[in-house]
C-alpha cells in the first residue's frame, strides 16, 4: 500500500458516502500524505526562503535558519494539510484522525485481530491457497453483530480514558492549590514572624 493506490481508492469510495459523514481514519502513512511540505531545519536556508516568499510571507534576507523556521512556527498549521482531507471537504464530509499509538479506539483494529486469529489457528498448509480460503472463510464471519461489539468496546474505550482525563486533571488541580495554598500559609507565617 501506498499514499497513491490509497488515494485512489478513497476518491472512488468517497462518492459513496453521505454527505455530513465523518470517515475515523488511522495514522498510517498511506493515509497522511501531506499536499506540501512545510519547512524545517533540514530545509537548505534558501529554500525556506523561497517557500515563506511562495506564501507572501516577509522577513528579513539577514535572518538565519533557525529564526527563518520561527517565523513559521505561529502560522504553520495553516499549511498543514492532508490529501484525503481535501477530498473528503470537497464532498462536504469530516476526517477524523485517531490519536497516534491508540488502536484500543479503532474497531478494525479488533476486527483484523479476530481475522488474523482465526486464519492462525486454522493454518495446517501455510501455501497461498490455504492462507486465501481461510480469510475469506473468516471475513464471513464478521457480521454486523460482530462489528457492533467492537464499537461498543471503543465507546467504553473512550468513556474510560475521559474519566481517567477528569481524574488527572483533578489530580493536578488538587496538587496546584496545596502548593498554593502551602505557599501562602509559608509567606504569611514568614511575615508574622518577622512582623
Amino acid at each position: 500500500m501506498n499514499a497513491k493506490v490509497f488515494e485512489d481508492w478513497f476518491k472512488k469510495i468517497i462518492n459513496l458516502i453521505e454527505p455530513h459523514s465523518v470517515i475515523v481514519m488511522d495514522n498510517a502513512p498511506y493515509h497522511s500524505r501531506r499536499l506540501e511540505l512545510i519547512p524545517n531545519m533540514q530545509w537548505k536556508k534558501v529554500d525556506i526562503q523561497n517557500w515563506l516568499t511562495s506564501k507572501g510571507i516577509s522577513f528579513q534576507e539577514t535572518l538565519i535558519k533557525r529564526e527563518l523556521i520561527d517565523i513559521l512556527k505561529p502560522i504553520k498549521e495553516k499549511y498543514l494539510a492532508y490529501a484525503t482531507d481535501t477530498y473528503a471537504k470537497e464532498k462536504d464530509i469530516e476526517v477524523l484522525r485517531l490519536p497516534p499509538y491508540h488502536c484500543e479506539l479503532n474497531p478494525i483494529e479488533m476486527i483484523w485481530g479476530q481475522v488474523k486469529g482465526y486464519v492462525a489457528g486454522k493454518n495446517k498448509t501455510f501455501k497461498m491457497d490455504e492462507l486465501k480460503r481461510l480469510l475469506l472463510e473468516s471475513m464471513d464471519l464478521i457480521t454486523p453483530a460482530a462489528w457492533q461489539k467492537c464499537i461498543d468496546h471503543v465507546i467504553q474505550e473512550e468513556k474510560r480514558m475521559r474519566d481517567l482525563d477528569g481524574i488527572t486533571d483533578n489530580v493536578i488541580d488538587e496538587f496546584i492549590i496545596q502548593v498554593a495554598d502551602s505557599s501562602a500559609s509559608s509567606s504569611s507565617a514568614s511575615e508574622s514572624d518577622t512582623g
